[in-house]
């Protein structure tokens, strides 16, 4: 049997008891039904894997033994940011996964003026926990040693001020010549990505004036949950450590 990587908030230190997290605890005792003896590897987002054994695993709570801590080396060494447009149900679920799986470090979901989706009060809040556990998930399954935040949903000109401490803005922009490659290496980036119906003429206006480069990544029109998976392939293939 595989031996499951599960993220924990609870603190982790080789050679010591710990009990896990709601959140994980549910899903090794009832989701997966592990029993104690039965071995886990788990990481919390400081930078290592740990491997631990199940001291007892009741309906509400787990406590396994830390018995090593192995640093993961799997984190990039470029910074994305991801503004992704809100869209629909599995759209959205698969854009926060695959950016996961491609190394970006936050998502900030956008409120733009094209989108089909409208969040607020307790429905946004749900639908930010949501896409937290896809990026939980997602980051379990690829190996990666921290989770990503889901940020607040944000209008573009919050989205703006998020982003000013980066080095390189980007706004994808299909009506544009300028590629990725012809740009320096960057250190942060943030990558804004439009909705189904893409962004409007403003929106990209705006963009523009805040600082952003409309940015081309090749004559197809890409759909939205398509858009970020590429490009930040692309960065990283780039400036990152999928290119070496």
């Amino acid at each position: 049997m595989r031996t499951p990587r599960i993220y924990t908030d609870s603190p982790l230190a080789e050679g010591t008891a710990a009990a896990l997290d709601d959140n994980a605890a549910h899903h090794v005792g009832r989701v997966l039904r592990m029993q104690p003896g039965q071995q886990l590897r788990l990481f919390n987002g400081d930078g290592n894997d740990y491997t631990a054994t199940i001291l007892s695993a009741g309906k509400k709570q787990v406590e396994i033994e830390v018995a090593g801590q192995t640093p993961n080396t799997t984190e990039s060494p470029l910074d994305i940011v991801l503004g992704q447009s809100l869209s629909k149900g599995d759209r959205m679920d698969y854009a926060v996964q695959k950016a996961v799986e491609m190394g970006v470090t936050r998502i900030v979901p956008l409120n733009t003026e094209h989108c089909d989706v409208k969040l607020k009060g307790d429905w946004e809040d749900k639908r930010l926990r949501h896409w937290q556990s896809v990026a939980i998930s997602a980051a379990e399954q690829c190996g990666r040693a921290r989770v990503p935040e889901i940020a607040p949903v944000m209008a573009l000109n919050e989205w703006f001020d998020h982003t000013e401490s980066c080095d390189l803005r980007l706004v994808l922009h299909h009506r544009t010549e300028q590629s990725l490659g012809s740009m320096n290496r960057p250190a942060r980036i943030a990558l804004m990505i439009g909705p189904e119906g893409g962004l409007s003429a403003d929106e990209i206006s705006a963009a523009e004036s805040a600082g952003f480069l409309p940015v081309a990544l090749g004559p197809r029109v890409l759909r939205t949950e398509t858009a970020p998976v590429a490009a930040i392939a692309l960065c990283q293939w780039l400036w990152g450590d999928i290119g070496g």
